[in-house]
């Protein structure tokens, strides 16, 4: 199953790369929405190879993700592969300059069922496809907004 979407930001890419690669922050905000995260492999700067284990609620169910820094491209790439029992999926954060103050942030995420239970999940995921791109892409607007916003008040 593929999602993706684009968002411009009203500021300049080496700004967007620092803010959507400040780990520790974005950790704080995933404890913040009530699922849970350990950093299991750390490298200052940050790089390839970093890890987190992740449980969160979904459908009523504990699952739990691996998910490793597989890309670190400053300031244009990361991508991300998250594992768990059931699914794989990949994670691609791109961003393109479209002038000095103004960047393009594109995300796509693909998940892939490893089981016939994942597999029957993702149908379900597929029949409402619709509203569930529609979160995604609330989901990655809203972040892009504040994130302009915080550039805006410290500028």
């Amino acid at each position: 199953m593929h999602f993706s979407t684009r968002e411009d930001i009203e500021a300049p890419i080496d700004y967007v790369f620092a803010q959507i690669s400040d780990f520790a922050s974005i950790e704080r905000s995933i404890l913040r929405r009530g699922a849970e995260v350990q950093r299991r492999v750390d490298r200052t700067p940050p790089a390839e190879g970093m890890m987190w284990d992740t449980s969160f609620d979904l459908k009523g169910k504990r699952r739990q993700v691996e998910v490793t820094l597989t890309s670190f491209e400053p300031p244009s790439m990361m991508t991300f592969k998250g594992e768990s029992k059931n699914i794989s999926g990949d994670v691609v954060i791109e961003l393109v300059a479209l002038s000095r103050g103004r960047t393009r942030l594109a995300m796509t995420c693909d998940l892939t069922p490893r089981t016939l239970t994942a597999r029957l999940m993702l149908q379900s995921l597929k029949l409402a496809k619709g509203n569930v791109s529609r979160r995604f892409e609330m989901r990655v607007a809203s972040y892009a907004k504040e994130m302009e916003d915080r550039y805006k008040r410290s500028a």
